[in-house]
Formats: structure tokens, sequence, C-alpha cells
């Protein structure tokens, strides 16, 4: 039997449809207009029920962005005392995550750091249980990972999201949304081949045990084995 993965989605969304009104709150109750793009809901669902199970102490968030995947986590995390820092490379986009810590009630679980991961990781002394990566320049995705492995404990858990961008059809859609901007064309493509260059660098690390699911736009799962 062969899936129709366009329909799957559309009743997994049917499913859960109050997780995507949730999602819908959060965007629309946030002041900024202008920011990155958030996980999906299935994303945010996935991440929480990962932190159910691991309960991580220590979580590290590589890309803000308005805080939803950051709340997400957190909301789960209070429950057995965990704790999280999180990295925003755009100073208003991280004031704004701030205040919708502050409104969510989880501002005392999160420690936001503003500035770019690649200077800001390599400061970082403690190691953590669970690494999330969703920074908006997904040219830093193999260019931070070698770190990011380094300072996950062993049987901790690495996320990367959008890691599927590679495999899809995005010519089209996004050349839309560009507006044929040469500059912001590039970057895409330079993105997509960072991707695929991650995706290799994970595959192969002796070090972890992954898998790439086909929810979001991809999201990798790694364990740190040794």
């Amino acid at each position: 039997m062969k899936l129709d993965f366009e329909k799957v989605a559309s009743y997994i969304g049917t499913l859960y449809q109050g997780d995507e009104a949730t999602k819908n709150r959060y965007i629309d109750d946030t002041e900024l207009t202008r920011f990155g793009t958030v996980v999906g809901s299935d994303v945010a669902r996935m991440m929480q029920m990962l932190l159910h199970l691991i309960r991580p102490d220590r979580i590290l968030e590589i890309g803000t962005s308005i805080g939803y995947s950051t709340v997400s986590m957190a909301r789960i995390a209070r429950e057995y005392g965990g704790t999280i820092t999180t990295i925003e490379y755009d100073e208003q986009t991280a004031r704004q995550a701030l205040k919708n810590f502050e409104q969510t009630g989880v501002a005392d679980l999160i420690e936001v750091k503003i500035g770019d991961a690649r200077e800001i990781v390599p400061t970082l002394k403690e190691s953590f249980d669970l690494i999330f990566q969703d920074v908006g320049d997904k040219r830093l995705y193999p260019e931070l990972l070698n770190s990011l492995v380094a300072l996950l404990k062993p049987g901790g858990v690495l996320l990367a999201e959008d890691s599927l961008l590679p495999a899809m059809d995005v010519e089209v859609s996004m050349l839309k949304n560009l507006n044929f901007d040469q500059a912001k064309w590039k970057h895409l493509m330079d993105s997509l081949v960072s991707l695929e260059e991650f995706n290799q660098m994970i595959a192969g690390c002796s070090s972890l045990r992954s898998t790439l699911l086909p929810i979001g736009d991809g999201l990798t799962i790694a364990v740190k084995i040794l």
C-alpha cells in the first residue's frame, strides 16, 4: 500500500487541531511581525514526547526565534526541574522571545544568550542532555555539529529541524516566496547544500545513532553512544 503523505498529514492534523490552534494563538499574541519560522505542531509534539521519555536536566537550543519551541519544551521540563539555554542571533527577536517567556510563565526556566552561535557555543562549559538545533542559517548545521556532539552527554539526544529540505521539491514554491531575489535564492541553495552535508555527517558519525523522521520539514533524532 502506497501512502499519500498529504492525506496522512491532513488526517493527523484533524486529530490534533488543538495543538495547531495553540501555536497560532502564540504567534498571534506575539507583537513582533517579522521573525524566523517556528516549528510545526507535529514537531513540537514529538519534542515534548521525547522530553517526557528522556527527562533532560539541561537542554540547549540553537535558534530561539520567538520562543515557541522553547516554551513547548519548557512546559514539560518544568515537571521534573529541567532548564533550557537558548541562543538567538537577532536581538529584537530575542527580546520578543523573552516577553513571550514571561507571558507564558516559563521565564524562570530559560536562559537566553543573544549573539552568533558560532561564537557562543565554544564558550559553553557544561554538558547537555538534549540539544535542539533550528538555527535560521542552515549553513551553521555542519559547522556546529562536532561542537554540539562534544557538548552532549553520553546517552544524550541531538535534534535537528528542517533536515529533509534537500529531499523536497522546493524550487518553484520558494522562487515565488523569494520574488526571484538572486541573493536570497543563492542563500537557499547554499542552505540545502549545508543540510545535505549535515545529514551525511550525522549518518556517518561513529559517536551517534540516528534516524530522520518525515515530520515537519524533517526531524533528525540522534543519540550519543560514545
